[in-house]
């Protein structure tokens, strides 16, 4: 009965919304009232650990911190909130964070209302039963619609608008409202501290000193330090060192038990041993099975990175393994290149990701890096019935004996004011999309549904949605599967030569018009030779796409003031043959910038 009365002051909970709806400045002022974090020790994004956390205004590594109040009944209750990040690409650490909580506080902009991922994480709280909180963020701002979001609450979520808590997290109204919100709204917990021990990794993170240290909340039983912990999906046994809470720091406790979320720690090398959603449980009293919904985090995006230098080649791999520790997620292999040399083939969550590990490592390890274009995950059935996964245009087999390819696609979700539609629709059409819905929430917003391939979104897609809608368009996406696609390689010749870092794969639809481009940004960035040099775009033996950076031009009959014409012709025919046999023995070296020019997406186009 004690340990009833202890887990009802527990309140497990999450806060979820859009990208940019004032998620990190609400937890700010979470951590203040209750005390977690002295106005002298206080910082803006207090969760968010990382530079470019800060300056993108994104969470990317979810936090957990427990927050003591005393409610207005006059008890004490611990509030532990476990902050998640707010991008797609990090949609399955949602699921798990979601799932470790009892409840959800749903952060929703008074100004710009329900945007696609408001809705994508609704929907992904609610499939785990979650109790949802709407808060109206941002009530100070001119251009506040309050009672507009209210109706969008009521209509587009089906929760009371007028259970909906009015915040301003950036002036700090609201926030004792919204406790008490989470103290008489979201249920306490419930487990037996007596059954066998059932505990949910929802994240970890990498201790130079410690080791991972394992995020968890405890389901029944209990954990202590001394006990022989098995991990389910690797079978791999560990004995618990420490167990504790966050109170932004860890606060070592002498043991967790059902409905409590903290931390263990047990000498576990590498975060890539600690799957997110894996199971935790004792070895010598098992739990009967392992929590649903565990996966093994895949990547979608791949890419090759490559030292500027060829002498940063060991600085690389040290940084990659060292952010791998971090990032169970983000994988690598060796590759080569004949033109870049030696780097390595990466594979990323998504755009996001990619572009967070290129920064860190530019930022953290002071490298210069070359990216070669994003690919995604192909399947291949070949003539021979075997089936081949392929991500690198490398390791693109022979065109005659492919069978069929598959492509991945996804399900997007846009929502966007009903004058921009049009251009939306256009802008998904072009990108080979197919319509599968088309809602009106209100008046003027509008909710549209697309299958999309996933490779047409990983290049400027997300720019030019913004672009077509003045950036009132918000996207979200799920995974959808494979489906049969009209796959080719193109490769790029310079000077009859192939450079195997600007081979892509395309759908034969894009090829010539990715092709053309490749063509166009390398004649502006090769310097010009004494002999002219092609730049070609091919697929197989056809030529589909040539730029030619025209020759330097030596004038050999400068010294001709005079005389007969054919004297001149004479000279021009012998530097005709000089430059024949220059072309023959000529190599051309392609500067980095020539590289980073095509691999960069045009903001122009």
């Amino acid at each position: 009965m004690i340990r009833d009365t202890y887990m009802d002051r527990i309140r497990n909970f999450s806060i979820i919304a859009h990208i940019d709806h004032g998620k990190s400045t609400f937890a700010d002022r979470l951590l203040q009232i209750t005390g977690v974090v002295g106005d002298h020790e206080f910082h803006d994004q207090m969760l968010d650990t990382m530079d470019i956390e800060r300056e993108r205004g994104i969470t990317i590594k979810s936090q957990t911190v427990a927050l003591p109040y005393r409610g207005k009944d006059g008890a004490d209750y611990i509030l532990n909130l476990i902050d998640t990040p707010g991008h797609a690409d990090f949609s399955y650490e949602v699921s798990r964070a979601l799932v470790s909580c009892d409840g959800a506080l749903l952060v929703i902009d008074a100004s710009q209302g329900i945007q696609a991922q408001t809705l994508a994480n609704f929907y992904m709280a609610l499939e785990q039963d979650l109790e949802v909180i709407p808060i109206i963020n941002k009530i100070d701002l001119p251009s506040a619609d309050v009672e507009g979001v209210r109706r969008q609450i009521e209509k587009d979520l089906g929760l009371p608008g007028d259970k909906a808590v009015m915040v301003s997290a950036k002036e700090g109204i609201g926030i004792e409202e919204a406790l008490e919100a989470i103290v008489r709204d979201i249920p306490p917990p419930r487990g037996d501290p007596e059954a066998p021990l059932k505990a949910l990794i929802f994240d970890s993170h990498w201790d130079a000193y410690r080791g991972t240290i394992v995020h968890l909340r405890i389901f029944d039983g209990e954990l202590k330090p001394g006990d022989i912990i098995r991990l389910w999906s690797t079978e791999k046994c560990y004995k618990v060192e420490e167990t504790g809470v966050f109170l932004i720091q860890r606060e070592p406790q002498s043991k967790l038990v059902a409905g409590e979320v903290g931390y263990l720690i047990a000498g576990i090398k590498t975060v890539r041993d600690t799957r997110i959603g894996d199971t935790v449980t004792l070895d010598k009293r098992p739990c009967d099975a392992p929590l649903k919904g565990f996966q093994l985090a895949k990547p979608v995006v791949f890419s090759s990175l490559y030292p500027v230098s060829s002498d940063d080649y060991d600085e690389l791999a040290d940084a990659l393994e060292k952010l791998k520790l971090n990032d169970a997620s983000f994988t690598f292999e060796k590759d080569h290149s004949t033109a870049l040399g030696h780097g390595f083939r990466c594979g990323f969550l998504g755009l996001l990701h990619l572009e967070i590990v290129q920064e860190r490592l530019e930022r953290e390890y002071g490298l210069s890096l070359v990216l070669t274009a994003p690919s995604v995950q192909y399947n291949l059935v070949l003539r021979d019935g075997a089936e081949v996964i392929i991500d690198n245009p490398a390791k693109y087999p022979d065109p005659t004996h492919i069978k069929e390819a598959r492509e991945p696609f996804i399900r997007a979700s846009i929502i966007c004011p009903d004058q921009y539609v049009g251009n939306v629709i256009n802008l998904c059409i072009d990108r080979r999309g197919i319509q599968k819905n088309f809602n009106y929430l209100d008046a003027k917003r509008v909710e549209l549904t697309f299958d999309l391939p996933l490779a047409e979104v990983l290049f400027d897609f997300y720019d030019k949605l913004k672009s077509v809608s003045k950036g009132y368009a918000s996207f979200d996406y799920d995974f959808l599967e494979h489906r049969p696609t009209d796959l080719v390689k193109v490769d790029i010749l310079v000077n009859g030569e192939k450079v195997d870092a600007l081979s892509m794969l395309a759908h034969r639809d894009r090829a010539y018009d990715r092709a053309r481009k490749s063509c166009e940004r390398l004649k502006k960035e090769i310097p010009r030779q004494l002999f002219k040099i092609p730049i070609q775009g091919v697929i197989g033996g056809k030529i589909i796409s040539r730029e030619t950076v025209s020759a330097l031009r030596k004038d050999v009959t400068a010294k001709c003031y005079g005389g007969d014409i054919t004297r001149k012709k004479k000279l021009l025919e012998k530097q005709k043959e000089g430059k024949k046999r220059m072309k023959l023995v000529g190599s051309v070296a392609i500067p980095q910038a020539a590289f980073l020019a095509v691999l960069k997406t045009d903001e122009d186009e």
